[in-house]
């Protein structure tokens, strides 16, 4: 009961922030050509910077060695989740990269520290950075439906690296742990932003689109069993037989359970295309996760 009251009232949260973006729309105070800059800032700018204080925790060897242990689990699940929304989609592109990533991010964080502790949200940082770096790298691919080597340029130079990076140096000289307040205050600030503005932008995407579309193309519901369930529960076969901490990998299979990430909307519009159809995915499957995750984490605390 305690995990359905957080999922319910974390979904209420973005559900109200993405309810301001749909009238900011209606009453035409945003335009598309502002959506698409906020879009961009919360790729270039926020994620890196929720990327960067996930590492803001003093430096150990006991810390160190679950880093490893953790981006093993995120590395597995999220070869899992490709590898699924593939097989599945394989000449759809929105739905691929809709099912092969959660909302890690402003869903997964939340439930990990309320089921977890606080302290556990470090276990999902390989995740949250992994996860990241595909979207900018495979993922683009997949939406542009492209098959092109990926560089080592675009590998490198891409702002998810650039924050693992950083939040690296931060973490192993231990600076990270001791930021001078002015900094630690601007960086919380940029990462508070994560939430209510990707919620936003995916508001201004279902104002131009009629609501009752939401519930009636078939292959949304498709994509959200994928994504809610086959992918969650094929990640937990898998990561049972594994020798990784329980806690470990609870953390990281709470967020593979995680709904729809809201970037694949974002990068739909950044790379011009159906950014509305993407943004439905993210809501209905936001709303169906209010159901299916407390269910999924059940079984992975069962089981697991």
């Amino acid at each position: 009961m305690e995990l359905f009251l957080l999922a319910a009232q974390q979904m209420l949260v973005m559900m109200l922030y993405l309810f301001l973006g749909f009238i900011l729309v209606r009453l035409g105070l945003l335009s598309p050509e502002g959506s698409r800059d906020i879009a961009s800032i919360l790729v270039k700018l926020v994620i890196p910077a929720v990327i960067i204080e996930s590492f803001c925790v003093g430096f150990s060897m006991a810390r160190l060695a679950e880093l490893g242990q953790s981006l093993i689990a995120a590395a597995v699940c999220l070869l899992l989740a490709i590898l699924a929304a593939r097989a599945a989609f394989p000449h759809k592109p929105i739905e691929h990269f809709s099912a092969a990533f959660s909302n890690a991010g402003f869903m997964g964080i939340p439930l990990v520290s309320a089921v977890l502790g606080s302290d556990s949200v470090f276990y999902i940082v390989p995740l949250v950075g992994l996860l990241n770096v595909l979207q900018w790298t495979y993922g683009v691919d997949v939406i542009c439906e492209k098959h092109t080597p990926v560089s080592v340029r675009k590998l490198l130079w891409n702002p998810p690296v650039i924050g693992i990076l950083a939040g690296l140096l931060l973490f192993m000289t231990g600076w990270g742990a001791h930021l001078p307040g002015v900094i630690e205050t601007t960086l919380q600030g940029i990462c508070a932003l994560n939430t209510p503005l990707a919620m936003i932008v995916l508001g201004t995407y279902l104002a131009r689109e009629k609501l009752s579309s939401l519930f009636t193309k078939p292959a949304l519901y498709a994509v959200c069993l994928m994504r809610l369930a086959v992918i969650p529960l094929l990640s937990l076969a898998v990561l049972h037989f594994l020798p990784l901490p329980r806690r470990v990998s609870l953390a990281v299979l709470i967020c593979a359970a995680a709904p729809v990430g809201a970037n694949v909307a974002m990068y739909a519009q950044l790379h011009g295309k159906d950014h509305i159809y993407a943004g439905k995915a993210v809501v209905l499957s936001t709303l169906l996760s209010l159901l299916t995750l407390p269910t999924v984490t059940a079984l992975i605390q069962i089981y697991l």
